[in-house]
């Protein structure tokens, strides 16, 4: 094996001749991000998830306008897209196959809190890029709204909100939230939450999509038009 110097480094025996894969992870640019704003919100007779339509190439270019970046991945939960597009979609396919898994031995869903137990658990030991999802559902206990860290975290509180345009969200749900909010009143307040951030966060834009749980089941709907959810 010829371990010449290239440029001035010598090669190691072991290293790739075409490259390294830290100089293809590196690529940035050529990775679908979806930048975002995630809101959760947890109320009495449900939760209610709010989330942006955009993706982007490396922050610099809106590569889709109509994301849908919430997912059902329990029977009465949800989780939501935050990072990167592909490092999330295999983190929801897991969680998905983990849940249903677990429903098929036992014959009864996952309660929540082990729901975001095994969320945390995967977030930190497996190959997921970037990611820092809301997860939302409701069971026997009540209604929960965690947030996840890349780290593997997981942190329950009433609202929580993840993504760029966190600080912004933030902001209208500090000065807003109640703790007897109705799911219709949520849904207008996590609405309204997300298009502060698209007014000022490139990115996130080009609507909302809004998932409300209850202990009957989970709906998905997104709408272009802030003005039909307000």
């Amino acid at each position: 094996m010829n371990n010449a110097p290239v440029g001035g480094e010598e090669l190691s025996p072991y290293e790739p001749e075409l490259g390294s894969f830290e100089d293809i992870e590196g690529d940035e640019d050529a990775v679908n991000k979806t930048g975002t704003t995630t809101v959760g919100i947890a109320t009495d007779e449900g939760v209610v998830i709010a989330t942006d339509m955009r993706a982007s190439l490396g922050g610099r270019f809106v590569s889709n306008k109509d994301v849908q970046k919430v997912e059902q991945i329990h029977p009465t939960a949800a989780l939501t897209l935050v990072g990167s597009v592909g490092g999330a979609q295999s983190f929801i396919r897991s969680i998905r196959a983990e849940a249903s898994l677990y429903e098929t031995r036992r014959d009864k869903p996952m309660k929540i809190s082990a729901l975001a137990t095994l969320a945390g658990n995967l977030a930190r030991g497996g190959p997921f890029m970037a990611i820092r999802p809301i997860l939302g559902g409701v069971d026997e206990e009540g209604s929960h709204v965690y947030s996840l860290d890349p780290a593997g975290g997981v942190m329950k509180d009433d609202y929580t909100v993840t993504g760029s345009g966190m600080q912004l969200a933030y902001g209208v749900l500090e000065g807003n939230y109640e703790d007897d909010l109705s799911m219709e009143e949520a849904s207008s307040l996590a609405a309204r939450a997300v298009e502060a951030a698209v007014e000022r966060d490139t990115g996130s834009g080009n609507g909302v999509y809004l998932a409300t749980v209850t202990e009957d089941g989970i709906d998905i709907k997104g709408h272009k038009d802030f003005d039909d959810v307000r």
